[in-house]
């Protein structure tokens, strides 16, 4: 997602610009600014969702956010040397507050810009960012994120994915599962692991790869649904230059924890398209199909509308936090096991209003493609409990970082990864 629509949580490294001379005199002109410009560009969260196909979505998503660009409302709090818009955190609380209204058509950016755009701002050389950040932020170049591998799913720091060092490059060997949107990425950010002798947190190093380079094959997973939004992706002695080290070499933990926060506060307090405000757009759901004066009905739209509104303050404190230059902790888990829930809850309550036509329908019948389209949001539901830790990590991690509860027994703590059993 653009920068200026999701829980933006981090900054650059740089103070951002005051704002003062960006012609947003205060915040009420900002919103009215930001308002007609989403007016123009989108439509209301109530109004009917457009069946696009992904190349479709893709053009539309570059083409909103070069508008975004042109307006000065493209990665708000990143620097304008860098391609951003030089405002403030209040400026992006305005937009993410004002935005919420409207449907944003940004899908395709949501790791790109949730995840991958922090980490290069964060973490970053200066020549890194001057040379990715501008085509990151305007869309020109798309970003995914490889962390899970079919042996390390939970267990992200158990990856056995290689990269070894030869001279100018890093040689990279191994397989990553469960990859978002690779086969139209530009870019990807991936964990590898850098020294076996190490315990296994300690010998992870993270590299920026170019997915088109020789030796990265990108196969389609296709879901239940028949869509082929996730992917594998192989590594066979594919060489990348030793610039597109991110951070310092045995410090990929640390950096994939910030990573693994940045999606999870992407998922849990963003506006992706499976966590996005659905309220108003079922209300109007159940109003087409006489479900309205359903006591029941009624009573799971407002508990719904009540639970996305903490939502809402979720990500207000997150971005609170992040201003004042935090990269999230464990208030990220906090924001994506509600987020999971929420979606849940959503998928449930979308079934009662449609009834058994969510599970079967004609496709000669008009409705059929509303059904079509919840049934498949109903399906992917479950997977936002998965995406960027499961809710029993989650728990655990709030559990011991909020709670202080005693972390789970490790046998292997402090081994060798190469010494470590595995399947």
């Amino acid at each position: 997602m653009p920068a200026g629509t999701v829980a933006t949580v981090s900054e650059t490294g740089t103070t951002p610009q005051t704002g003062t001379d960006d012609g947003f005199a205060g915040e009420s002109e900002f919103a009215t600014r930001v308002e007609g410009f989403l007016s123009d560009h989108c439509s209301s969260v109530g109004d009917p969702v457009d069946d696009e196909g992904e190349m479709q979505g893709l053009v539309r998503t570059r083409a909103f956010q070069g508008a975004l660009v042109d307006a000065g409302l493209a990665g708000l709090t990143y620097p304008t040397h860098l391609g951003g818009a030089g405002l403030t955190p209040l400026h992006q609380e305005v937009f993410t507050r004002v935005s919420a209204g409207w449907r944003l058509p940004n899908g395709p950016l949501a790791i790109s810009h949730g995840m991958c755009l922090p980490m290069l701002g964060q973490f970053g050389t200066e020549e890194q960012k001057a040379r990715y950040l501008p085509d990151n932020i305007s869309g020109r170049a798309i970003w995914c994120q490889m962390f899970s591998e079919p042996g390390a799913g939970s267990d992200v720091a158990g990856l056995s994915m290689r990269a070894v060092r030869d001279g100018d490059e890093w040689i990279l060997d191994g397989q990553k599962v469960w990859t978002s949107g690779a086969h139209y990425c530009d870019f990807g950010i991936v964990v590898a692991r850098t020294d076996p002798t190490l315990p296994k947190h300690q010998g992870l190093s993270m590299f920026i790869v170019d997915m088109r380079a020789p030796g990265i094959e990108v196969r389609p997973l296709v879901q239940i649904s028949g869509a082929r939004g996730f992917n594998e992706v192989f590594f066979s002695d594919a060489r990348i230059p030793a610039a597109n080290l991110l951070g310092d070499v045995n410090q990929g933990w640390n950096l994939a924890v910030s990573m693994l926060m940045f999606e999870r506060v992407s998922i849990g307090a963003g506006g992706g398209a499976l966590n996005a405000r659905r309220s108003p757009e079922l209300a109007a759901l159940a109003r087409a199909l006489d479900r309205a004066s359903d006591p029941v009905i009624r009573q799971g739209l407002a508990d719904l509308h009540i639970r996305e509104e903490i939502k809402e303050y979720i990500g207000q404190r997150i971005r609170s936090s992040a201003a004042t230059g935090r990269v999230p902790g464990p208030e990220g888990s906090i924001a994506k096991l509600n987020g999971a829930v929420l979606a849940r809850r959503t998928r449930d309550l979308a079934m009662s209003i449609i009834g058994t036509a969510g599970q079967a329908w004609d496709d000669r019948d008009p409705s059929s493609e509303v059904a079509a389209r919840w049934s498949s949001f109903c399906i992917s539901a479950a997977g936002v409990s998965i995406a960027g830790g499961t809710d029993e990590v989650q728990r655990n991690i709030i559990g011991e970082r909020v709670l202080g509860l005693p972390r789970e027994p490790d046998s292997f703590k402090g081994a060798p990864w190469q010494d470590i059993p595995r399947n």
